[in-house]
């Protein structure tokens, strides 16, 4: 899908995230050059959030503090995806002291499957028709 400039960053940003998510899940093939036992996938994982994803999801809520007066909608959604990024730091800080560190490891491949693609086709797809150019713009050197 085509993304506005301003969130066309954000969105390419995502695609390692997916990876991820894919990698994390119980049923996931071996995919070459990545960790395929669970204590590798949960340092791989650590190690992208405190590397990638902890400013990816600072970025966004940057995104959010200056887009959510726009449509009532973006605005629920905001609140939503806030409270996602928390459970999911959570998630990833508390991985390496999981009982079950498969289930774990499974279920926070799912939910940042499905946070991500909320945020791609359901939040930049309402941010892209609710707001303004001008807003637009100063986007995206918020998320740069």
């Amino acid at each position: 899908m085509k993304r506005h400039p301003s969130l066309a960053h954000l969105s390419r940003e995502h695609h390692p995230a997916l990876l991820l998510a894919q990698l994390l899940k119980n049923d996931a093939p071996a995919y070459k050059g990545m960790p395929v036992e669970p204590a590798a996938k949960a340092a791989y994982a650590l190690n992208l959030f405190l590397t990638d994803l902890k400013d990816h999801f600072k970025k966004e809520e940057r995104l959010l503090q200056r887009v959510k007066d726009f449509n009532n909608n973006i605005e629920r959604l905001a609140g939503e995806i806030i409270e996602e990024h928390r459970e999911l730091t959570d998630d990833f800080l508390t991985l390496q002291s999981a009982k079950n560190l498969v289930n774990s490891l499974d279920d926070l491949g799912r939910k940042l499957e499905q946070h991500i693609r909320k945020e791609e086709r359901v939040l930049f797809p309402l941010i892209e028709q609710y707001c303004p150019e001008a807003v637009l713009a100063e986007i995206e050197a918020l998320v740069k």
